[in-house]
């Protein structure tokens, strides 16, 4: 493929876009929470494509971008808690995995040849924008290798998929900076967690007086739930108050390093800067990386879960 196009966020180059996204190629697009790998939902061969530029495994499902109400229901059923869910998080980082419509408009690989359809609703109006000029919805994984650290800047999704991809769209830097909250819900009305995220129970339960059930089932239903993943190149270590000599500190809180999520230990600034500063880490040859404890309550559930597969062993 030819060199990767870099586009602005005007009309003029989101319409450049669409017409790429038409034409079968893939286009990375900012969204609140990290850049997402958009291609056609619906082709066969541009939903291919975005295995193959990533080298995603095959059972690994794919999130289907949508752009309305209405786009979302042509796809998947919707039980009443999943449309209390989508009335209060939609737009925004909360993903449904959902019984799929017989007949839905989705390519097979979409799925992963699974019953369930994984839905979201970008808050982002780039996302926004660029699926209504489409017209469709968009399977967008995040813009990087498989298992590699998620992008949060035009830059990191160059740096992994440059001249593999047709274009990247600058929005600017993610305002999230981690993945969505993925709930799964059954046409039995019961809600599992499969992926936490920036929205969190107590704000579901709040929200809609949802309960959350722990995911019990075994196998991937959605997309960030592989052992391994969000992994940089340097080895991980985690919940380190004292490095060793040869280990670079990923800090939070009040502790002297270069790399540091939050020096006032908050919470979302950390998660925003997550993704940025490992990139950082790998751009600067870091080969052993510990990292501060993080605290195990709201989005520091999220944090921890992607260090815990970033430390993983890997394949």
């Amino acid at each position: 493929m030819a060199t990767t196009l870099r586009l602005g966020s005007d009309s003029a180059s989101l319409d450049r876009a669409a017409k790429l996204l038409r034409a079968g190629q893939l286009v990375a697009m900012p969204t609140e929470t990290v850049y997402g790998l958009a291609g056609d939902a619906g082709s066969d061969a541009a939903v291919e494509a975005i295995y193959a530029a990533k080298g995603r495994p095959s059972h690994n499902p794919l999130i289907a971008h949508v752009g309305s109400m209405q786009m979302a229901e042509s796809l998947a059923e919707f039980p009443p808690e999943a449309l209390a869910l989508a009335a209060a998080f939609w737009p925004g980082p909360l993903t449904l995995v959902l019984p799929r419509r017989a007949g839905a408009a989705v390519a097979q690989r979409v799925t992963a040849g699974l019953p369930t359809l994984a839905l979201r609703m970008p808050a982002h109006p780039v996302a926004r924008a660029l699926i209504n000029s489409f017209g469709g919805p968009l399977a967008a994984p995040s813009a990087n290798p498989s298992g590699r650290i998620s992008p949060t800047e035009p830059a990191h999704v160059l740096a992994g998929l440059d001249g593999r991809i047709g274009a990247v769209v600058d929005g600017g830097a993610c305002s999230v900076g981690l993945e969505s909250t993925i709930l799964a819900v059954a046409s039995d009305g019961r809600v599992r967690l499969l992926r936490p995220g920036s929205i969190g129970a107590e704000e579901i339960f709040s929200a809609t007086g949802l309960i959350l059930s722990e995911n019990d089932q075994a196998g991937i239903e959605a997309p960030g739930q592989m052992l391994s993943h969000y992994a940089p190149r340097g080895a991980v270590r985690l919940d380190v108050t004292t490095p060793a000599p040869d280990e670079t500190l990923l800090g939070f809180g009040p502790v002297e390093t270069p790399y540091n999520l939050s020096p006032a230990g908050e919470l979302a600034e950390a998660a925003a800067r997550l993704f940025a500063l490992l990139h950082q880490m790998d751009q600067d040859g870091v080969e052993r990386i510990a990292v501060s404890p993080i605290p195990e309550t709201g989005i520091g559930r999220a944090i921890n879960d992607r260090l815990r597969r970033a430390a993983a062993p890997r394949d």
